[in-house]
């Protein structure tokens, strides 16, 4: 089974003692992403990215100091690296030994500069959304750099799986990220999760909460250590839970009661 998480914009690289770390396994074609960037001037990366010019030039600095190997202190583990919806609900700081090495076996996180990460996995700070159309020597953006790169990967990882066998993708990514999936080059079955809330009698899904809750979801399988994905509907967090009713072949839902805001 491997969960897919979205990458985040916001990023956190202060000190975290945590010593265990890995390597990305695309780090030569984040490599080649970067060079590519270094070429660039603030103003062409704030045109590119369309932000800010205060931004443009962070993340000039930032490709201009890229360097491997990857080294900790200066980079950090994508788990702890990546700060937003999604992470806050994963809190990944709180992990404890046995919870880490499921999620190094489970969880995969897509990102436009590094492709496919494991949480361990060491970065650098960087801003590279994948629906960016950066021109590269393989095409005109993110999605024809990456080709078939990180269906491939994931194959090698899950081989032929079966509902079955349980050799299943859990996508809780974004449909940004996960487009740098190639669903019809899968072995294996893709089980996808919406998060929907109702009030007032009306069920729908709203943006923050569900952010949120592809991040709670990923961690209460960590807790949980899930191996098959029927398990996954006996699970519960902040309010969720499955809904049959709502749920169909491969695509389920989890609901709640709306919460109230936050004062």
């Amino acid at each position: 089974m491997l969960i897919l998480l979205s990458p985040s914009k916001g990023q956190d690289f202060d000190h975290h003692p945590l010593q265990q770390h890995s390597q990305p396994v695309l780090i030569k074609e984040a490599s080649s992403l970067a060079k590519e960037l270094k070429s660039y001037q603030p103003q062409q990366i704030s045109e590119l990215m369309s932000i800010s010019e205060n931004l443009s030039q962070l993340n000039y600095d930032r490709f201009q100091a890229f360097k491997t190997p990857l080294k900790l202190g200066v980079a950090k583990q994508a788990a702890l690296a990546f700060k937003g919806d999604v992470y806050t609900g994963l809190d990944a700081q709180s992990m404890q030994e046995k919870q880490w090495e499921y999620a190094q076996k489970n969880l995969r996180i897509l990102s436009g500069l590094y492709g496919y990460l494991k949480p361990l996995d060491l970065i650098l700070p960087y801003r590279l959304e994948m629906k960016t159309k950066l021109p590269t020597a393989v095409g005109e953006n993110l999605y024809q750099f990456w080709g078939d790169k990180v269906t491939h990967l994931i194959n090698d990882e899950l081989g032929s799986g079966t509902m079955e066998s349980n050799n299943v993708v859990v996508n809780l990514a974004s449909k940004e990220y996960y487009k740098a999936v190639k669903p019809k080059l899968l072995n294996s079955p893709v089980l996808n999760i919406d998060f929907k809330e109702t009030k007032n009698g009306k069920t729908r899904v709203i943006a923050f909460y569900a952010k949120v809750a592809r991040g709670m979801l990923a961690r209460t399988m960590i807790d949980h250590q899930v191996t098959n994905i029927e398990q996954i509907k006996k699970l519960s967090f902040a309010g969720y839970s499955y809904r049959e009713d709502l749920s169909k072949d491969l695509n389920w839902v989890f609901e709640r009661p709306q919460p109230a805001p936050k004062k």
